[in-house]
């Protein structure tokens, strides 16, 4: 599983990250955690509002700081 945290380094885009960590280490899956801050990624996943969460490929939320919980329901999707 690759998760991507979409964002240049707003205050949100680093929570997410850290939020991103603590709920694949909760939900006990193996994932590779990427944080994309590559203005032309991100509009490459046509993303418009940062923080955006990217799972396999495919963008999962843009624009909000997710909870721990909301991020390991996604994961378990």
């Amino acid at each position: 599983m690759k998760i991507e945290v979409l964002g240049t380094g707003c205050a949100k885009c680093v929570a997410l990250e850290k939020v991103v960590k603590e709920a694949v280490a909760k939900s006990g899956k193996f994932a590779q955690i990427e944080k994309v801050d590559d203005i032309m990624k991100i509009m490459e996943y046509q993303v418009v509002s940062t923080p955006g969460l990217v799972i396999d490929g495919k963008v999962v939320s843009t624009g909000k700081l997710l909870s721990v919980d909301e991020v390991v329901a996604l994961i378990n999707g």
